[in-house]
């Protein structure tokens, strides 16, 4: 018998059971709105006092968003401000589409600014959902070393 995948059913049926085609690294694409975009949202959170700000690159690795920038503050009214300020500051250079999630009162704030996904956390719900451990850099490369159980 041949190598070929014997799926009974459409062809897109037969795509899905062979799985994603193998496809080359690129390098990810810069789009300068984005980076002014970007710029904006962390200079805006600097300026109203939000702590631990981490930017990370989800480009090739999320098809939702490019960036996503996770900021914790102290307060409700704090972490409301900073996403009031974020969309105020974002529709005054053109982008007009931001969606704000949990504003009124919430541990965690979700920004959709399209490109660019914002999460402000009080300190105790960043630890507890843990997105930095989930959308993190390393966990990209393997471990060094395979744990052997037996040995």
């Amino acid at each position: 018998m041949g190598s070929a995948v014997t799926a009974p059913g459409t062809p897109r049926k037969k795509a899905a059971v062979a799985g994603p085609a193998a496809s080359e690294q690129r390098e990810p694409v810069t789009d300068p709105k984005v980076e002014t975009y970007l710029e904006i949202i962390t200079n805006s959170l600097s300026d109203d006092k939000g702590e631990d700000i981490v930017v990370l690159d989800l480009r090739g690795r999320a098809a939702f968003a490019d960036r996503m920038v996770i900021a914790t503050g102290v307060a409700d009214r704090q972490i409301a401000a900073m996403a009031s300020h974020i969309e105020r500051k974002l529709r005054e250079v053109g982008l007009k589409r931001v969606l704000i999630e949990g504003a009124n009162g919430s541990d965690w704030v979700l920004i959709d600014a399209g490109d660019i996904i914002v999460h402000l956390f009080k300190a105790e719900a960043r630890e507890i959902y843990g997105l930095e451990r989930m959308w993190g850099k390393e966990l990209d490369t393997p471990p060094e070393e395979p744990v052997d159980p037996l040995g």
